[in-house]
């Protein structure tokens, strides 16, 4: 027998492979999201540079370098790139206006989200990405999967342009020593950067609220950078959802030689990595760009060997799938509110547990806000439907197209 949740989710004609899809990807980016609310900002990338350690932080640390970092953003934006293009196929009086009215909105919801809760928020990034899509969207498939290369490309080039051009002396062939002190304020174990992360982190609300406030132009250019890393991802969902993979019509076969492939193509190399930074030492020099630029393929490959292997084992009627899909139906109000809990637990106004904790304990701390989305969203969706946030998002739009 279905339960009422079963019931709303098998009757509403969404593909439910594709909503639970959606639903592990916000499951994973907590997963990750947990290390900004928990640890000084260094610490989200090196595992010495946390308040408080434990012998198991470097492996903690490895495991997410390797299966989390990145590649559950890369299968959201993914997901995010085929719901749009589901949405301006659908066509309307003006699909084009439609759609950056959309974007529009949803840069509102996460510059609110980011300033509230989330400094690190993806709704920004998505939302200016996002505003290329249309000119993308006619493409084939394969000339999609070429620009996500070269967009990927593009992502590694500039960032090594922008380390390069800004810290490379190419009079005397040398790194200038500036970038040896920026990279271990910013990535390393530098204390007196550690301890400004750990004051800012422990700052009130009002206070934080003015700060990040202030920052909006710092912070727009700095997710500026992560468009054609988030764009790569898109037209790849594009191009997924056009072949019919994300639309669960793909055999098993087939799903597993993609996820074997890109698994096998990502998994090694991020292996190599984290050893070879875990033997240096962890130096913010290596750990800062190896994160952000060199770990990027990879990433994207293991996002789509992720999405994969998601759709060969998802079965329509099972009990795991179907919950996953109604967290994946209330994606946005989930994303949003999983930050809203995370703030209660960390933040000052809440527990104030801040700084306080080791990467192992924010790992366990994160099943918290995982727990409660896989709890309330089948009573919603069973109740209510459409999410509260996505409801808002979808009229404001309307009202602006």
């Amino acid at each position: 027998m279905t339960t009422p949740a079963q019931t709303t989710t098998l009757a509403s004609g969404r593909i439910i492979e594709l909503d639970a899809l959606r639903g592990l990807a916000v499951i994973g980016i907590v997963w990750m999201n947990v290390y900004v609310f928990a640890l000084p900002a260094q610490g989200y990338y090196n595992p010495d540079a946390a308040a408080v350690h434990t012998p198991f932080d470097r492996l903690v640390w490895a495991i997410s370098f390797v299966f989390i970092e990145d590649k559950f953003r890369t299968l959201f934006a993914m997901l995010f790139g085929a719901g749009c293009i589901i949405l301006f196929d659908k066509g309307g009086e003006n699909p084009w206006r439609a759609h950056f009215a959309r974007m529009a909105v949803l840069f509102a919801i996460g510059l609110a989200h980011s300033i509230l809760f989330a400094s690190n928020d993806i709704l920004r990034a998505y939302a200016l990405a996002g505003l290329a899509l249309p000119f993308i969207a006619m493409l084939s498939s394969r000339a999609l999967i070429a620009v996500a290369v070269g967009l990927v490309a593009v992502h590694i080039g500039g960032g090594i342009i922008a380390f390069g051009s800004g810290f490379y002396d190419w009079s005397q062939g040398r790194l200038h020593s500036d970038l040896v002190v920026f990279a271990d304020r910013n990535f390393g174990t530098d204390p007196a950067a550690i301890e400004f992360s750990l004051q800012q982190g422990r700052e009130g609300f009002e206070e934080r609220l003015l700060r990040r406030s202030a920052n909006v132009p710092a912070q727009i250019a700095t997710i500026s950078r992560s468009v054609p890393i988030n764009l790569a991802a898109m037209a790849i969902g594009i191009a997924l959802w056009r072949e019919r993979m994300l639309a669960a019509e793909w055999r098993t076969f087939q799903l597993q030689r993609v996820a074997a492939l890109c698994g096998v193509f990502s998994v090694l190399p991020l292996l190599w990595l984290a050893g070879w930074v875990a033997e240096l030492g962890f130096p913010g020099i290596v750990i800062g760009p190896v994160s952000l630029i060199v770990s990027a393929p990879f990433d994207t490959a293991l996002g789509v060997a992720y999405a994969a292997l998601a759709m060969a084992l998802f079965t329509r009627s099972g009990a795991i799938t179907l919950r996953l899909a109604a967290v994946g139906r209330l994606s946005l109000t989930n994303y949003l509110m999983t930050s809203v809990i995370l703030s209660a637990v960390f933040a000052s106004w809440g527990f104030g547990l801040f700084g306080r904790v080791s990467r192992v304990e924010a790992l366990v701390l994160c099943i918290v806000p995982i727990a409660a989305i896989l709890l309330w969203s089948p009573l919603w969706v069973a109740n209510l439907g459409q999410g509260p946030f996505e409801r808002l998002w979808r009229t404001i739009s309307r009202l602006l197209s």
